[in-house]
């Protein structure tokens, strides 16, 4: 037989699938465990967007749409934008694909030659620099550190230029961290970015979910100049619970940009399904008042896993600003046996963990923080509460 490709052969499968796969397997068999990897919100889509979904079925809404999304929906998609980040988008330089993710890699298509390098804050969500490699990009990863909030300097990011370089990922809320910029932040990054001509491939996926009272703030929104640089990712699955739906889109201050994009998809994936449009749109022009509740239990559930975490001997964890995750610093873990098993990194750790512990957790090795697991509180509180005295019981014991 011939050989496959080499550079999607070299594509590394799921970090957190060695784990998942135990974690299932023991599931199966009757073995009593508790989760905390998963990336989605435990509630229900809300109501009125389902009934959208299910009117636009019976309305005949079941064909083939204009691949970018129907005008409708994408002129929905710039009036939440508008209303919640004031940002200008025509609904022309969105493109609507099957999830953020989707829309994350359809954006490394079609900005990158081979060899172009992208900037990549760590610790950062795992697909980030396998989409940069998989699409003939070089990943330059520039690691952050707890001492600072797990947020790229300036310096850092001006540092990192090379002539080579044309695009830097920010990831804002953060998975993993949770970490969320200010405003001033953000203008000092885009500061060197508009220096430098790079575009600002802006995941916001989260920016529904931040705490304390805290607004949101898009890079985007800081200036014309800036927002020609950004590509603004976003969906439904993290703000309305939709993550089954495959509701991204791409919003792109160079029209270029969107009309790239929209003939790459046209070729390799077509619209998404008419009826998740509908409810898509729906969930941009709907009540929000659901997107609040959510956000509302999510910040109960943080400031009770962060306190319970940070009382227990040998863990601690910052407290994140955004999203729905923890990252749990075990430096003081390191060197220990725990379950039997030598704790060189966060790999051994979760192991071990979900051997002796009876509770998965996600490594971040491969976010680029061996030091470090990261747990979700998209889970009940009584789930939270049982994963944590678990915690602490396995220390006790090992």
């Amino acid at each position: 037989m011939k050989s496959l490709s080499v550079i999607h052969s070299a594509v590394q499968p799921s970090a957190t699938l060695a784990v998942n796969s135990k974690f299932k397997q023991m599931k199966a068999d009757g073995i009593p465990v508790v989760g905390f990897g998963a990336g989605e919100p435990d509630f229900d889509t809300p109501d009125n967007i389902k009934e959208a979904a299910i009117q636009a079925i019976r309305e005949g809404q079941t064909k083939y749409t204009p691949t970018p999304g129907t005008v409708q929906l994408r002129k929905a998609i710039a009036f939440r934008m508008k209303e919640d980040l004031g940002i200008e988008f025509d609904y022309d330089a969105i493109v609507v694909s099957n999830g953020a993710k989707a829309c994350l890699y359809a954006t490394m298509f079609t900005l990158l030659n081979p060899g172009d390098e992208v900037i990549l804050p760590a610790p950062f969500w795992v697909s980030y620099s396998e989409m940069i490699s998989m699409n003939r990009g070089v990943p330059v990863i520039v690691q952050t550190t707890e001492a600072q909030d797990f947020k790229i300097t300036p310096q850092q990011l001006e540092d990192a230029v090379t002539e080579r370089t044309k695009a830097f990922v920010l990831n804002n809320p953060s998975n993993p961290t949770g970490m969320v910029y200010t405003k001033e932040e953000l203008q000092a990054l885009a500061d060197v970015c508009v220096k430098h001509d790079l575009y600002i491939i802006a995941d916001e996926i989260y920016y529904r979910l931040c705490y304390d009272g805290k607004k949101f703030v898009s890079v985007a929104s800081l200036g014309e100049e800036i927002r020609e640089h950004c590509i603004v990712i976003n969906g439904a699955s993290k703000s309305y619970s939709m993550t089954g739906w495959r509701c991204g889109f791409a919003a792109c201050g160079d029209k270029r940009v969107a009309k790239v994009m929209t003939n790459c998809l046209s070729h390799a994936m077509g619209n998404i399904g008419a009826m998740n449009q509908a409810a898509m749109a729906e969930a941009m022009l709907g009540p929000q008042d659901s997107v609040d509740e959510m956000r509302r239990v999510f910040e109960e559930r943080r400031d009770y896993l962060v306190k319970r975490m940070n009382a227990i001997e040998g863990v601690s964890c910052l407290k994140p600003n955004g999203a729905f995750y923890v990252m749990m610093n075990i430096e003081k873990l390191i060197g220990r046996t725990l379950a039997g098993r030598i704790i060189r990194d966060a790999d051994d750790f979760a192991m071990a963990f979900l051997e002796g512990g009876l509770v998965a957790v996600v490594s971040c090795c491969a976010f680029g923080a061996p030091n470090y697991v990261r747990w979700t509180y998209a889970t009940s509180l009584e789930t939270i509460k049982e994963g944590l005295d678990r915690l602490e019981k396995f220390l006790k014991e090992n």
